[in-house]
């Protein structure tokens, strides 16, 4: 029998309490918090030394809306996915820079959660067990991705 290897996940959060918070998720979700991030350097070189399967993004960081940013670095140089977690949906680019999608602040623990097991299973097998759940928007590219053209098109 083989155990199963939790997914890595990258907290870049620059309010300690959220951070803390979106830790206990993770974990809470059966992930693995492997490390936090509170300024858009530190995400970077986390990101290129822990390579995280999964980066939870929020846009404005200690040193200002660099979100955006950190989120085409992780996408760009690594094989894990970015997610933003952010109040300031007006901030993302239309292509979402290459984030698999956004969850909206506020939200709920157990919308995080959800959003979490819904993405592990996205990414393990490659496609989607069915629609998103509420509060997670994916990009049209991963929607496409992991098999949700139907719902685009709807949408």
């Amino acid at each position: 029998m083989t155990l199963k290897q939790p997914l890595g996940v990258l907290i870049v959060e620059d309010e300690a309490l959220l951070a803390h918070e979106l830790s206990f998720l993770v974990r809470e979700a059966g992930l693995a918090d492997i490390g936090h991030a509170m300024n858009s350097d530190e995400a970077r070189r986390l990101a290129r030394a822990l390579r995280p399967n999964l980066s939870l993004v929020d846009v404005h960081l200690q040193d200002g809306p660099t979100g955006v940013e950190v989120v085409r670095e992780i996408v760009d140089h690594s094989d894990g996915v970015a997610l933003f977690m952010t109040a300031n949906l007006r901030r993302l680019p239309e292509d979402f820079a290459g984030a698999c999608g956004v969850i909206a602040k506020p939200y709920s623990d157990q919308g995080v959660k959800t959003a979490l097991a819904y993405l592990e299973t996205c990414l393990v097998d490659g496609r989607a067990p069915g629609p998103p759940p509420v509060g997670l928007t994916l990009s049209p590219p991963f929607a496409r991705r992991w098999g949700l053209t139907e719902a685009l098109e709807a949408g």
